[in-house]
């Protein structure tokens, strides 16, 4: 008996060696041609064809060779570009606000909404999402087993944060987690992770990397619309920041920290943060430090609408419409800042909400972008900028280290779009638009015509 099943383990064995032999010498491919392409760098459109193998680009160039077994796309004088990769959102912080998820929503609900945001991400041409902090890695894993359609994620698991910052979701009579044992919703949920001091944060982070985190998110300055936190708080010391710094380069990946003032994000800095989020105070100074320390920032343009006054959030109270005053008044160099010395920036929508909303929020941003900033370099912070902060996380946690993002080039993965018209001319091609509150609900982009993602299409409306 022993040897019969011995016989049947090695003839499935090698059945399974030869299936996956057999799959690996017969690669599905895809020529799309009659396009321009933009590649995620060049200032420029060129006349190419693209060659898809499997889920990577395999060839970019004139007039190639038309396979037999190859699928034609024909583009019908479209662009090819990249997927668009959003560098900073969150997927399951879907209530209306803070104070909404963490008194109406409990985890069902908000990982059911979080299957609907994720699928209106990728029907916007975002074909990845590193998301900035709120949420674990088991939208990913679905998404990746083919069950939910989603851009690729880079989950970065709770926000880690010390009492009372932005990273703390309680409210004002909620006993303190650190000194009673009672967790906030946001809490129970582990969509944020209260860490006072430096074995505290070393926890934390650990914590997030064991649930499928690729990088960390901390808290190292204070906020807007949070509760008990003024936005010019240094929440975290430099010896906290190093702790946070130390757990990520012991797993080979990075930090990413939430910081407002210059203060906080010299210090984020100086002490190995890799990724600066928001970083309002931009100037000079840390110009010079993000290029020695070959760091990254992403920026929410929102912050600069001239609707900025109808956010409900800043509204709500006259402390918070107090910090907004304040803020926008220490805030107003960062564009001439950006244009001047021009910082490796990826795109940020930080939308906390649904589609309906969230829609309107990016396009919005999309739109100030390019108007500040200029078409190319912001078509870079929504493609290749962020595909190089992606690839921060390192060779070990990765969850897609076989091709590049963000590009399309020989050897990158087949995550792109064939849009109606030419980007570097006009953003409202993957959806800009100078409107934001009083924009009209949509459902899809219409000059999308095509969105692929690991070489699968997902919308194609050429024919």
């Amino acid at each position: 008996m022993k040897t019969y099943t011995k016989g049947l383990m090695a003839c499935a064995f090698l059945f399974s060696f030869f299936l996956s032999t057999a799959q690996n010498e017969n690669p599905s491919f895809i020529l799309i041609t009659n396009v321009q392409v933009w590649n995620g760098t060049s200032t420029s459109l060129i006349n190419a064809d693209v060659l898809i193998e499997n889920n990577l680009i395999k060839e970019v160039g004139a007039n190639l060779k038309r396979l037999n077994d190859a699928t034609i796309i024909d583009g019908k004088g479209g662009v090819v570009m990249p997927g668009l990769i959003e560098g900073h959102g969150h997927l399951q912080m879907n209530g209306t606000s803070i104070s909404d998820i963490e008194n109406n929503r409990n985890w069902e609900e908000l990982a059911v909404r979080s299957v609907v945001n994720a699928e209106n991400a990728l029907m916007s041409g975002f074909t990845s999402w590193r998301d900035a902090g709120g949420m674990g890695a088991g939208l990913k894993k679905t998404i990746d087993a083919g069950l939910l359609k989603g851009p690729r994620i880079y989950p970065s698991g709770g926000f880690i944060g010390p009492t009372g910052s932005h990273a703390d979701f309680r409210n004002f009579n909620t006993p303190n987690e650190s000194v009673d044992g009672v967790q906030s919703n946001g809490g129970r949920l582990g969509m944020t992770l209260t860490a006072d001091g430096v074995d505290a944060i070393k926890a934390a982070a650990r914590q997030n990397f064991m649930q499928g985190a690729s990088q960390i998110k901390i808290m190292s300055s204070g906020g807007v619309v949070s509760q008990f936190d003024p936005w010019q708080l240094d929440a975290y010391s430099a010896d906290e920041i190093r702790a946070a710094v130390e757990v990520a380069n012991a797993y080979g990946s990075y930090v990413m920290s939430h910081a407002y003032s210059k203060k906080s994000i010299m210090r984020c800095l100086e002490n190995g943060v890799r990724s600066i989020e928001h970083g309002f105070m931009f100037d000079g100074d840390v110009a010079a430090l993000m290029e020695e320390k070959n760091a990254y920032m992403t920026t929410n343009m929102q912050a600069f609408s001239p609707a900025l006054d109808q956010v409900s959030a800043i509204t709500a109270s006259a402390a918070s419409t107090r910090k907004a005053n304040s803020a926008q008044k220490a805030f107003k160099d960062y564009i001439e800042n950006v244009k001047k010395y021009r910082p490796k920036l990826g795109f940020q929508g930080d939308c906390v909400g649904m589609p309906e909303s969230c829609n309107k929020q990016n396009d919005h941003q999309i739109y100030l972008g390019a108007e500040f900033f200029g078409n190319h370099y912001y078509l870079m912070a929504l493609t290749s900028v962020n595909g190089e902060i992606l690839k921060l996380s390192g060779d070990v946690l990765d969850p897609y280290p076989e091709g590049k993002l963000g590009v399309i080039e020989p050897g990158a993965y087949a995550d792109l779009l064939i849009v109606d018209g030419n980007p570097l001319k006009d953003i409202t091609v993957i959806g800009g638009n100078e409107q934001w509150f009083d924009a009209p609900v949509r459902e899809g982009i219409e000059s999308m015509k095509v969105i692929m993602k690991d070489g699968v299409i997902y919308k194609n409306t050429l024919e």
